[in-house]
């Protein structure tokens, strides 16, 4: 049996940096709420992709940004590490309500300072009934309402942060750059015949599109600079590393990644980006080991590169995932305990021609998630019947660590459950986990994969028992099958369950509609459709 030591340790400054990333309080951040508050009353004319775009544009000039001492890769969320930003354009409702609470909790404490308070409080008369809570509950049928607010049936945490629950299109993002991207998107939005109508929308988010590739550059292109300004006062080795993180930026994610630190850095700035743009959660990487790979060898075989520094950059990676945070309302944190972000990593399994895809990479990736023993990533493994025993063999090497990691997913039912929902062959045999337990192909769709009203069980079983009276509100929700202390037999009791959880069903899917159209209506996700196939070639 292997031991710890298999694994090896960090680097000095790599657990120098995880530990002050663990010790770090999470704070509210009240930064990215005021500039979105800024561009939505400037623009306040503008179409709904318009206004995204130009609200990303503004956060990504504006916000703060700072280079950690002991980072190789750059790029932050919010103020400062850890720090949850406010999304005001989905609620702003409960974090008002809470301002006083967030430090009082059990669990899930968030501290907050008295000028973030007052700077938030400053802009939620905008917000009242400007929002996606407040427009998606204005969708909702009054039956259905009185439903929810009993507790019967909710949905809270959706409406309050969107959803996310995909893996982008990584592999073109670095074979091509978001320069591609964007050559593509001019020739697209100049070919557009404008005297049909439905082509005037296409023209917009064509426009959208290039504001955000223009950001994303502006974004990075910070980084570069200010890794140049610390570079002048840094000396020796710090040095040579701030002048190579200035390089990497002013390339990445623009132009086409060339080695593997340009992977990285890409890779992180888009995983970033995405959720500075979006307040949902579960923004996966997707199939990692296949599409930064190439890099990996590449460096290798030119000497580029040793293994241990490919593992110091992987645990620097996956340290800088962690500053990513989110702050629920309460009542969700009963449910969700912890702050997770279900940033999932896959790696193994088959590629889209039924080959073997475990190499290299993946077994550092292990190595990596060894070493650093952190909440997030949460890691994935893809297992077939087939796999190589010695990367299985690995794979339960870290599980014994005790960190719940790695997840299993079986390729052998995964895949032909794909197909059999109609799923081309290659995309079943290129899916990869997009959270805690879902699973999808990357770059191909996401969203709303998992389900979004959840019914409260315990309470329905009550209700069905109770001649359908819900009993903690005396209301009837059901058609009544009578009491169960007159029920004859389990089976009774058995049918009157499906006929309450039939009925309720129905009810959770008017909400998923609701929620949809509200979603799609009021917070699309400029970056986040770009590299999604194809929503650029639809418009």
């Amino acid at each position: 049996m292997k031991n710890v030591e298999h694994f090896g340790d960090l680097t000095p400054r790599m657990n120098e940096f995880r530990e002050k990333v663990l010790e770090k309080k999470p704070y509210i951040c009240a930064e990215r709420a005021l500039l979105v508050t800024e561009t939505y009353k400037e623009h306040q004319n503008q179409p709904a992709v318009m206004k995204r775009a130009l609200m990303l544009k503004n956060i990504l000039e504006k916000m703060s940004i700072y280079i950690e001492d002991e980072t190789l890769i750059v790029g932050n969320q919010a103020a400062s590490n850890k720090d949850a930003p406010i999304f005001p354009e989905y609620t702003l409702e409960f974090v008002i309500n809470e301002l006083d609470l967030f430090e009082k909790r059990d669990g899930d404490v968030f501290y907050i300072t008295e000028k973030t308070k007052e700077d938030l409080r400053s802009i939620a008369p905008f917000w009242e009934n400007n929002n996606l809570r407040s427009r998606g509950d204005a969708l909702l049928p009054d039956e259905v309402k009185d439903i929810m607010s009993t507790g019967l049936l909710g949905m809270e945490g959706k409406l309050n942060s969107g959803d996310a629950h995909l893996a982008v299109d990584y592999q073109t993002v670095l074979q091509i750059g978001l320069k591609g991207y964007e050559e593509r998107v001019l020739k697209l939005k100049s070919e557009l015949d404008l005297c049909k109508p439905e082509n005037i929308d296409k023209y917009v988010f064509y426009k959208a599109v290039l504001i955000v590739i223009e950001a994303v550059k502006t974004y990075a292109h910070r980084f570069s600079v200010l890794a140049k300004e610390l570079a002048d006062k840094a000396e020796g080795t710090r040095k040579d590393e701030l002048l190579e993180i200035s390089r990497i930026c002013d390339k990445v994610p623009y132009e086409p990644a060339e080695t593997f630190y340009e992977a990285i850095q890409s890779t992180w700035f888009i995983q970033l980006i995405l959720q500075i743009e979006s307040n949902g959660h579960s923004l996966s990487y997707g199939r990692f080991d296949q599409y930064v790979y190439p890099f990996l060898q590449h460096d290798l075989d030119k000497g580029i590169i040793t293994e241990n520094q490919a593992v110091e950059l992987l645990t620097n990676l996956w340290i800088k995932t962690l500053t990513i945070n989110k702050v629920r309302s309460q009542a969700h944190t009963f449910s969700s305990a912890g702050s997770p972000m279900y940033q999932n990593v896959t790696i193994g399994g088959q590629t889209s021609d039924k080959k073997c895809a475990v190499n290299k990479l993946s077994y550092l990736v292990l190595r990596s998630v060894a070493q650093t023993r952190l909440p997030q990533p949460n890691l994935t493994v893809r297992y077939y019947n087939g796999m190589p025993q010695e990367f299985l063999d690995e794979a339960v090497e870290v599980m014994k660590l005790g960190t719940g990691m790695p997840a299993f997913n079986n390729d052998e039912i995964i895949i032909p459950s794909f197909i059999d929902l109609g799923v081309k062959e290659e995309d079943a045999y290129n899916y990869s986990a997009i959270g805690c337990v879902e699973t999808a192909v990357p770059g191909k769709w996401g969203y709303r994969c998992t389900g979004m009203s959840y019914l409260n069980f315990p309470r329905i079983l009550l209700c069905v028992m109770n001649d359908g009276i819900d009993l903690t509100t005396g209301k009837r929700f059901v058609e009544g099958s009578g009491h169960f202390k007159d029920m004859k037999s389990f089976e009774e009791l058995q049918a009157a369950w499906d006929k309450a959880i039939k009925e309720l069903t129905r009810v959770s899917v008017i909400v998923e509609n609701a929620v949809d159209l509200a979603g799609e209506r009021e917070i699309p996700d400029i970056l986040c459709s770009a590299l999604t196939q194809d929503c650029i070639g639809r418009g």
